[in-house]
């Protein structure tokens, strides 16, 4: 009876053996059976590809996303400009032309690719502003090459000149920053800004109204990267005391310097940005903007100090200090900003795009 019992153990331990080989192998084979295409259940999960993963689309309300920013091909060749040169000669470009030596003329062509991009968009956004809201300004023109009055420009041949062996390399980048942002603009309530731009800042811009007492909405004071790295960020002007005193009284005569040397420069107060607002020079209040032309200095963020022999300005930055920053764009782009990134960061509020 036990031996009976052991064997119908021994033959059903058996069968269960041959049994759990055969599902084991079904469970091993089944998917090989199956075809390429085969309908599968609507929630199996996606089989694995020897493919990278697809990024999640980015989030349109976190920033700009490349759709956002598509450039608009033919825009700017569609485009003319009337272009008055220093000579009084006006001369009538396309419009991608006209930006190309704007951005040659107006920006190191050494500068990041995001940056050269965000100087076209504000080349061509300042050229559209000037012809739709400044028609008088040049009653024969749409803009001019004097820089401070529009903006600076260079034929393909005078840049070439001024990039050496560079030339070849330093011209292809320039005509990708153009085709890359063609038609794009910087807008505000859908209208083209005055898109003001300077070379560099001292850690921070200026507002408009701080400046040029008229308040912008979209030229506030914003913080700027750029430093050290700057050729010429920090300059100290000398001036003999004689001349000082000719300089100063020749735009200003009412100017007394009779008192102690000490005394001459009072009254310098800053604006937001660290710049001067407004000095008192011989016992003449100014902005820190008329004094920078007056001197002849940099940027309007300096402080002074006066002697009997002369006087010292001690200097930060180039340039009126209001919207883009050059060099602070190239900062900005050093740190993986691309160029809307840039231009939203120095225009408050504005949006770029083509203007219907």
């Amino acid at each position: 009876m036990v031996r009976q019992e052991r064997r119908s153990t021994a033959t059903w331990s058996g069968k269960a053996a041959v049994i759990s080989l055969v599902l084991l192998a079904l469970f091993f084979l089944l998917p090989l059976l199956m075809l390429p295409g085969e309908e599968t259940r609507p929630d199996a999960p996606p089989q694995p590809t020897a493919t990278l993963p697809t990024l999640q689309a980015p989030d349109v309300s976190a920033g700009p996303t490349a759709a956002a920013i598509a450039p608009i091909p033919g825009a700017d060749a569609a485009e003319t400009v009337r272009l008055r040169r220093s000579d009084g000669s006006v001369e009538e470009l396309r419009l991608d032309d006209y930006l190309w030596g704007v951005a040659a003329a107006e920006m190191p062509a050494s500068f990041h690719s995001e940056a050269l991009k965000a100087q076209v968009v504000c080349a061509r956004t300042y050229c559209i502003h000037q012809r739709q809201n400044a028609p008088d300004k040049h009653p024969d023109a749409d803009v001019c090459t004097d820089f401070t009055c529009c903006q600076a420009y260079l034929t393909r041949e005078q840049a070439a000149q001024s990039w050496g062996g560079e030339a070849g390399r330093y011209t292809d980048k320039i005509s990708a920053a153009v085709r890359d942002t063609d038609g794009l603009l910087c807008l505000y309530n859908g209208a083209p800004i005055d898109a003001v731009f300077f070379s560099s800042s001292a850690g921070r811009t200026s507002a408009a109204a701080e400046v040029w007492g008229a308040d912008v909405p979209y030229l506030a004071a914003v913080d700027s990267p750029e430093g050290e790295e700057v050729p010429g960020w920090r300059t100290v002007v000398n001036f003999p005391a004689a001349e000082f005193i000719t300089r100063f009284t020749t735009s200003c005569p009412q100017a007394d310097f009779s008192g102690r040397p000490e005394n001459w420069i009072q009254g310098l107060s800053t604006d937001a940005s660290g710049a001067v607002s407004k000095v008192t020079i011989g016992g003449v209040e100014i902005t820190g903007g008329q004094a920078r032309t007056i001197l002849g200095l940099r940027s309007a963020h300096f402080t002074a100090e006066a002697t009997e022999e002369e006087v010292t300005f001690h200097v930060t930055g180039y340039g009126h200090g209001v919207g883009l920053s050059q060099y602070g764009a190239n900062a900005l782009a050093g740190e993986g900003k691309n160029f809307q990134e840039i231009l939203e960061w120095y225009y408050t509020g504005i949006t770029v795009g083509g203007c219907s």
